[in-house]
């Protein structure tokens, strides 16, 4: 009775199985269903500035048949993070489930098919020296080691032969570009919309600004341009393109400096993207889609501004260690600089956060050709704040430093006394800003100009300089350390 009773359960229990395949629709093996580009409705592409994207590829495609079927998705980027990898049914939430995910990157080249043929057998053909007719002969690869097939053609062994190898089909393993593939249990056969969201490395923006000075050096026009430069490792073709500013945290990030220099030639056109603040950062959305080709550096219009205020300095700096040891030689070697203020205000004509990057200065001569005088880098400028720009040293601005006193006050005192000579051999007046940097514990005992004390460590003299003349500054200091 026991044994009725057990295998009457048994019974039971595969007919249940067997109703619920039927129900889902299971088969012994899962449904397998290729998505490629063919199949995309949207592409979105968010590029943030420390060469990571964020991508959003939605694509509409019919799964025939319900239970497990394999989707494999093509056309993503080779530098995918697989673990940032996301899939979503946007029709309907319970459309699928996803049971398993894998990144499958052994991509299909010629030494990876020889291994997969090792123990098999392939054809070689060659062309005959001495006929000048190809011949076919077949052989079994026996390995591949280094690159360098070793074949047994009959009952002899060969290596380095000559000819190209023909390999009878692909093998299932080896893929042709690197593919995204789930299983999933699938709910529905009818066409639906999906959504995956991955990041990927190997992407990265930045920004490259073109400024041109007037001749008196008091107005400029300003020119913005993103430098978008892919290496995914795939295109994104028709894309809604997103660029975030900001210093966004990674687990050690990978930055990849780029070469890709800006063409000065380019006149800028009317600003194409629309910026937003965005959580700590900065968004700037594209007005229009875009094709960012895989191995490709584009370049898109971010802004234009014309006739905004800048203020020339010239400016020499001390270093703190001259305070505190003798110097019995002048001092030559400091250049007088020469930099650039701008005040990124609307009044000005900008008040746009500029995301950090390269900002190239131009002049127009005497002849009316523009000439490049300079180039510096600035960090993430917000509105209302202050971008400094350094072109270069002076050519007719010439300083040098002379110790005209030091005394040792006491075991951890010392008075010290300085002349700075300002030189100025340009056509016009000037006024150059000398900061010098102070250390321990310190006191101005007396100056020639006045001064401002800019931080704990910092002073900073204002000393006009007439036109070939020369002018003086000197001052004495104590410091206590």
């Amino acid at each position: 009775m026991n044994y009725l009773t057990r295998a009457l359960k048994g019974i039971f229990f595969i007919f249940l199985i067997v109703l619920v395949m039927e129900f889902y629709g299971y088969a012994s093996a899962s449904e397998k269903r290729d998505s490629g580009v063919e199949d995309q409705i949207n592409l979105e592409v968010t590029v943030y500035n420390s060469n990571i994207g964020l991508v959003k590829d939605k694509r509409s495609l019919k799964l025939d048949k319900k239970g497990l079927v394999e989707l494999r998705f093509m056309d993503v980027a080779s530098k995918i993070i697989p673990e940032s990898v996301s899939i979503k049914p946007i029709t309907n939430p319970n459309n699928f489930f996803v049971l398993e995910q894998n990144y499958e990157y052994d991509l299909l080249n010629p030494m990876k098919l020889v291994d997969k043929y090792v123990g098999k057998q392939v054809k070689l053909l060659y062309k005959n020296p001495y006929t000048d007719k190809e011949q076919v002969v077949t052989a079994t690869v026996l390995s591949n080691n280094d690159n360098n097939p070793v074949y047994k053609i009959g009952n002899e062994i060969t290596f380095n032969y000559p000819g190209r190898i023909l390999f009878p089909e692909v093998p299932a393993d080896l893929i042709s570009k690197p593919t995204l593939v789930w299983l999933l249990d699938n709910r529905v056969i009818s066409k639906q919309e999906l959504e995956v969201l991955y990041l990927t490395n190997g992407i990265n923006w930045r920004a490259d600004y073109v400024l041109v000075l007037n001749d008196k050096d008091t107005r400029s026009d300003l020119s913005g341009w993103v430098t978008i430069d892919n290496k995914s490792g795939t295109s994104y073709s028709n894309a809604v393109l997103k660029l975030v500013a900001g210093d966004v945290h990674r687990v050690k990030p990978k930055r990849i400096a780029m070469e890709a220099d800006i063409a000065f030639a380019k006149s800028a056109a009317a600003p194409q993207f629309k910026e937003e603040a965005f959580f700590e950062y900065h968004i700037y959305t594209l007005d229009r889609r875009s094709t960012i080709k895989n191995n490709q550096t584009k370049q898109i219009s971010l802004l234009s501004a014309q006739n905004i205020p800048i203020k020339k300095e010239f400016i020499y700096s001390g270093r703190d260690y001259y305070l505190l040891n003798l110097y019995r030689e002048i001092i030559k070697t400091d250049k007088v600089g020469v930099y650039i203020e701008i005040s990124n205000k609307k009044e000005n004509n900008l008040g746009m956060p500029l995301p950090k990057g390269t900002i190239r200065v131009y002049k127009y001569d005497t002849q009316g050709s523009l000439q490049f005088v300079g180039e510096d880098s600035i960090e993430h400028t917000p509105k209302d704040e202050k971008i400094n720009i350094k072109l270069g040293d002076a050519f007719d601005v010439v300083a040098s430093r002379k110790q005209m006193s030091y005394e040792k006050i006491s075991k951890n005192v010392i008075e010290v006394a300085f002349e700075i000579s300002l030189r100025n051999h340009k056509k016009e007046d000037i006024t150059v800003k000398v900061i010098e940097q102070m250390t321990g514990d310190w006191k101005i005992l007396e100056s020639s100009h006045e001064y401002q004390k800019q931080d704990a460590f910092r002073i900073t003299f204002h000393v006009p300089v007439k036109k070939d003349k020369e002018e003086k500054l000197t001052y004495k200091a104590r410091i206590k350390f």
